[in-house]
């Protein structure tokens, strides 16, 4: 899985795409380590924390979740993040799983 519940906190791993054509949120990616990644694209380019404010404007609409409740924790500057989403575990995790169905065109 791409999230982990850690003091009812949820810990998520994105592998983000910047500048990409479309907004959109799907589809796993593994890496080397066999680490499982959400895949996120943001059309935003990756200069002076842009793209990691629209993955944050992303994530928070499509989890029905305030902005201010998810904290990058990890890999600011690369591609694979970590990200702490400080609402209750149970209702963050059961959006997370309705992402994890869908595809990635979504």
């Amino acid at each position: 899985m791409f999230w982990e519940v850690k003091d009812n906190k949820v810990v998520l791993r994105v592998r983000l795409t910047p500048n990409a054509a479309a907004e959109k949120i799907g589809g796993c990616f593994f890496d080397a380590a066999e680490n499982e990644y959400l895949k996120v694209c943001v059309t935003t380019v990756p200069e002076k924390g842009k793209a990691n404010k629209s993955l944050i404007n992303l994530l928070s609409k499509r989890l029905k979740i305030a902005k201010s409740a998810i904290k990058i924790t990890g890999g600011e500057t690369e591609r694979c993040k970590r990200l702490e989403i400080s609402e209750p575990a149970e209702d963050v995790v059961f959006r997370l799983q309705q992402l994890e169905g869908e595809d990635a065109d979504n």
